[in-house]
């Protein structure tokens, strides 16, 4: 089941958010990781539009939109191939005609999803705060 989130759910989608980030993002630094911990608690989450996806009275994934800009998508490491990432892009889909995305380069996990999902390359720039490459991909339907 997919739904939007309430703030009840924060503790949850920061696991999720935790374990998941750890597993995509290894080449981070914890600085920079810590930083980013903050601003999803305080900023990203709750400046964004977050549906989360429900399985067995479980939040396994969520994804966070800003505007047609997917924010963040993260699944649960245990929870990986089994189509809860497509079905929530499936889900927002719906809310717009197009669809972006920013992933890190070094994102092996990130960049399988998103190729596979049929996301094109727009560009790619030099990330200051985090100093990675990050590709910048589009998805038209």
């Amino acid at each position: 089941m997919i739904r939007k989130h309430t703030p009840e759910d924060l503790d949850s989608i920061m696991n999720i958010w935790l374990h998941s980030s750890t597993l995509a993002h290894p080449f981070l630094d914890a600085t920079f990781v810590d930083k980013v911990n903050h601003d999803m608690r305080t900023m990203y989450i709750p400046g964004s539009e977050t549906w989360v996806y429900i399985e067995d009275n479980t939040i396994v994934g969520f994804i966070s939109m800003i505007g047609n800009e997917i924010g963040g998508l993260f699944v649960l490491p245990n929870h990986h191939s089994k189509g809860i990432g497509s079905q929530l892009v499936n889900f927002i889909k719906g809310f717009h005609e197009e669809l972006e995305v920013e992933v890190f380069e070094k994102n092996v996990i990130g960049r399988a999803f998103y190729d596979k999902y049929g996301f094109k390359l727009l560009n790619t720039y030099m990330h200051d705060q985090s100093n990675q490459e990050v590709m910048r991909l589009k998805f038209n339907y």
